[in-house]
């Protein structure tokens, strides 16, 4: 919005209306996305953010400068209030670093995503030059320095091992995927024999407790961990049940 609103007070300028005329539609889709689906909470902060900068902000930018302002010195107090935006564009993706660095993942930093904007920053740098507007130029200066700097950091962490306890790997990571499974032989052989004394005399909750500590596949493991001894695997389906309620 306000790139659009500087071109309009600066002559043409035509190719920076049509492009960022074309990014306020796409980016205003993109917001009514995230507010048809957001949770209330984040729909209520994205309301004020829109309140507040699209509204509030540009609105106060309008008023000062169509007051404040005339002819040449209006569209230098425009062009480094986009350069301003600009910059807090470019320097957004400080966060995404940090984390990168952090965690030593580079999940939340899509190459394809560091490249493009790269591009981005170095086409509009020469757009600049070309033209000769600073404003159009300087903040892709550091555009370009961050985009390079992301791709960096992405070639160097791409290969590394994320550290534990972040990431989405480690959120979905099992508590207890390394530890060893360790049947008893001879105390599942004991319930085994008492099992008729457990359905008969004890109620339900007390046969549950006693066979809630036995895992699901214990009678595979007991007999991978011994070949050699007899023992009668399957148990009752009656004590399944019971052991499961």
């Amino acid at each position: 919005m306000l790139w659009i609103y500087y071109a309009l007070i600066k002559s043409n300028e035509g190719l920076l209306i049509i492009i960022n005329a074309a990014g306020c539609v796409i980016e205003t889709i993109y917001i009514v996305v995230f507010i048809t689906y957001a949770p209330k909470k984040a729909k209520l902060f994205t309301a004020k953010i829109l309140l507040l900068l699209n509204v509030g902000v540009f609105g106060l930018i309008l008023l000062l400068t169509m007051l404040l302002t005339h002819g040449e010195k209006r569209v230098v107090s425009l062009g480094w209030v986009c350069v301003a935006f600009s910059v807090s564009v470019f320097v957004a993706p400080l966060s995404i670093i940090r984390r990168v660095v952090q965690t030593r993942s580079v999940e939340y930093m899509p190459f394809s995503l560091s490249l493009t904007l790269t591009l981005s920053a170095v086409v509009w740098f020469l757009y600049g030059l070309l033209i000769k507007d600073k404003y159009v130029a300087l903040p892709n200066v550091l555009g370009f320095t961050f985009g390079v700097v992301q791709m960096g950091l992405y070639m160097f962490y791409m290969n590394a091992k994320p550290v534990a306890g972040e990431g989405k790997e480690a959120k979905l990571r099992p508590a207890a995927e390394d530890q060893a499974l360790v049947v008893d032989v001879s105390k599942l052989a004991t319930m085994q024999e008492k099992s008729s004394s457990y359905s008969e005399v004890h109620p339900v909750t007390e046969m549950a407790t006693a066979y809630a500590a036995v895992p699901r596949n214990c009678a595979v493991e007991a007999a991978a961990a011994a070949p050699e001894t007899e023992v009668a695997v399957d148990m009752p389906r009656n004590l399944e049940v019971a052991a499961a309620v």
